[in-house]
């Protein structure tokens, strides 16, 4: 199929890489990993809890549970203090529950910003009113609203909660845009569509919504699931929805981008590489504090993935221990299979992909010859 799209690694005249990674350009870092020595991860991405105030049909969060613990004010301060001091560069609020259900989150957004790190946050968007608003988005590089219907009905179904909530996350979305330029900021506010094939009939009308509301970019990503496709995500269905993707890219303006994560709707859920790389530079906790190496790997059946939890143990004591390290040994070792051990299309896809790469010779680590994207630090 000839498929005429916006297909770039970079969105020229923005700024932005929304379907690449931005490794190469931390070539400290991974040189560093490539002489062996233990690296700080360059982003965390995280959760302050596990709860959700959401049931969307596509959560992948149903099969991450692991035992909860409650991450107080304390026990987040000391993971950012501990970040900050071992060379942590970004921390990103997402993973595996709905971080504004914290009563704390805004404070964490700020005490991390002033540590020095780069902090970023993604959300349903219904608790993120201007009140939050006004006093989170001077400290973030990007807040990313999760919406995957543009039509009332289907947020719905989608979503699983009342109608009033589409209208909400939609006035926070406009209050969000409305903050950030009169007070000048450079937050990149954007959308995400989780699309699963069955949503085909809302990409133009939440394109069209997103013209509207007038954030950055809205970005229309694929459904993970795990190894035995539990979600039951039909891979193979999203190529009937091409074009309909190309013509919500065509909704494009000078100030709103449309992106579609074409290397992974067309991958097939499927991976090239066979270790796990990617951790080490781009490590993931759960809303119970636990540390393990990626989201995929939360779960109660990978239990021997688990390193620690920050609730428990300082973090830099963890990042420090023997057993961080026994498990990023693990999953590159030839006992671990990244094709069939673990789910989908993960979060450390991309930067797993230019590892294995850059591990099998078939491309060199080199200073990169475009400019600095946007958002380095969440790589």
């Amino acid at each position: 199929m000839d498929i005429k799209r916006i297909d770039s690694k970079h969105d020229e005249g923005r700024g932005l890489i929304l379907d690449w990674t931005k490794i190469q350009w931390h070539r400290e870092r991974v040189e560093a990993w490539l002489r062996g020595e233990k690296i700080a991860p360059i982003t965390i991405d995280m959760a302050l809890t596990r709860a959700c105030n959401y049931r969307c049909e596509y959560c992948y969060s149903i099969l991450q549970e692991n035992p909860r613990k409650k991450i107080t004010k304390d026990v987040m301060f000391r993971f950012l203090d501990d970040a900050a001091e071992i060379g942590v560069k970004a921390i990103s609020l997402v993973s595996d529950g709905e971080s504004s259900i914290s009563p704390f989150y805004s404070d964490f957004i700020v005490r991390g910003s002033e540590n020095g790190l780069s902090m970023a946050m993604g959300t349903n968007g219904y608790l993120v009113t201007r009140d939050k608003l006004e006093a989170i988005l001077p400290h973030l590089t990007y807040l990313r609203f999760n919406i995957s219907a543009g039509e009332p009905k289907r947020y719905v179904e989608i979503h699983g909660v009342p109608e009033s909530y589409f209208y909400q996350v939609c006035q926070n979305i406009k209050d969000a845009v409305e903050i950030k330029r009169r007070w000048n900021l450079q937050v990149t506010i954007g959308l995400q569509m989780v699309l699963m094939p069955e949503y085909g009939d809302q990409i133009l009308p939440l394109a069209k919504l997103g013209q509207m509301l007038k954030p950055d970019y809205l970005i229309i990503k694929h459904c993970s699931d795990d190894e035995n496709g539990s979600l039951g995500v039909d891979y193979s269905a999203y190529q009937s929805l091409y074009d309909t993707l190309m013509e919500a890219e065509a909704f494009t303006t000078e100030n709103y981008l449309v992106k579609v994560k074409w290397s992974k709707i067309e991958s097939g859920g499927r991976r090239r590489y066979v270790q796990c790389y990617g951790p080490p530079f781009i490590l993931q906790l759960s809303g119970s504090g636990l540390v393990a190496p990626c989201g995929m790997l939360f779960g109660e059946k990978y239990r021997h993935y688990w390193i620690g939890n920050i609730v428990d143990t300082p973090f830099k004591e963890i990042w420090q221990s023997d057993r961080y390290w026994e498990v990023m040994d693990e999953i590159v070792s030839p006992r671990f299979d990244a094709r069939t051990m673990c789910g989908t299309l993960c979060l450390q896809h991309k930067v797993n992909e230019f590892l294995w790469d850059l591990k099998q010779g078939r491309i060199e680590l080199r200073e990169p010859a475009d400019s600095v994207p946007e958002h380095i630090n969440f790589i």
